[in-house]
């Protein structure tokens, strides 16, 4: 039987410095070449677990981490040049580096939403505080009010019913507190097309019209 040599296949062993290069567990500072840093928990040289990056802009992220991108709950924070501080701008769940689940954003001071996210986008359930004093709860789609939503006007007026693409639109009723009186139909892209006009808690209206709405 013929006897065939065979070679082994030489393997380097790791060296200490493979080891020490290897990002894996609770690590003090990494700076990046791009001036960003972390510090944190690593896994397979991915940033994974609790963390806090540094953007070279000032932006600074405090969360959960999955296989390199911001996943789980954490918060995200800019830096105020003028004020040298830090203020918040979400605060919520993540999902693959995009604002996804249950969450906060400051859009400003007084520009506030609360509620559900898609994808970095507003879907779902949610509140949104205008800068203007107008409050709308309910659903939205990309960002719009769309599906089933009330908006509480800063006038005291407010609207319930149906939205599609950030209109007013399908069956809704707006009451005009300072008339007593409150519009009940169908919308189509924002406008009223087609209802009825009553009295709604007239004697309590700021400036009710002179004569009441007959009934029918």
């Amino acid at each position: 039987m013929p006897y065939i040599k065979t070679t082994k296949q030489h393997v380097r062993p790791k060296t200490m410095l493979d080891k020490t290069s290897q990002k894996c567990g609770l690590r003090s500072t990494v700076y990046m070449p791009d001036g960003n840093k972390y510090t944190g928990e690593w896994l397979k040289n991915q940033k994974h677990g609790i963390g806090t990056q540094i953007w070279k802009s000032g932006s600074i992220y405090n969360g959960e981490w999955k296989q390199g991108k911001r996943d789980g709950y954490g918060t995200y924070s800019v830096l105020l040049p003028d004020a040298k501080e830090y203020a918040t701008k979400y605060c919520g769940q993540w999902k693959n580096g995009k604002k996804h689940g249950y969450g906060t954003y400051y859009y400003n001071c007084s520009e506030v939403y609360e509620g559900e996210w898609v994808e970095d986008h507003r879907e779902g359930w949610g509140m949104m505080h205008y800068e203007n004093g107008d409050i709308y709860e309910g659903e939205w789609m990309k960002d719009e009010n769309h599906g089933q939503g009330s908006i509480r006007y800063v006038n005291g007026n407010w609207y319930e019913g149906t939205w599609q693409d950030g209109k007013k639109h399908g069956n809704g009723k707006f009451f005009y507190c300072d008339k007593g009186q409150i519009y009940e139909g169908l919308w189509e892209d924002g406008e009223a097309k087609c209802g009825t006009l009553s009295d709604f808690g007239r004697d309590e209206a700021k400036a009710p019209p002179e004569y009441p709405i007959p009934q029918v």
